[in-house]
């Protein structure tokens, strides 16, 4: 399956689509005119116009190597 434009994987398509899908059933208006009333159409539409805009988080430093880095700079070394 071809990966969609702007996306590192079809898995991530996925879940950007379904987290928009889920705002419009929660009342959010859509951005682009659609003759789609299903919401997870329109979160296609929407995604396909370069409506929808998504960042991937930082992965958060695993808490034994932030532990170790503050002790480091405790005690002085580097």
């Amino acid at each position: 399956m071809k990966l969609i434009d702007g996306f590192d994987s079809n898995y991530r398509y996925i879940l950007v689509a379904a987290r928009r899908a889920r705002q419009l059933q929660g009342g959010a208006p859509p951005v682009i005119d659609t003759h789609s009333r299903k919401p997870c159409r329109i979160a296609q539409d929407e995604i396909k116009a370069g409506k929808v805009k998504w960042v991937i988080p930082e992965v958060p430093v695993p808490a034994i190597e932030a532990a170790g880095e503050m002790l480091d700079k405790a005690i002085g070394e580097s």
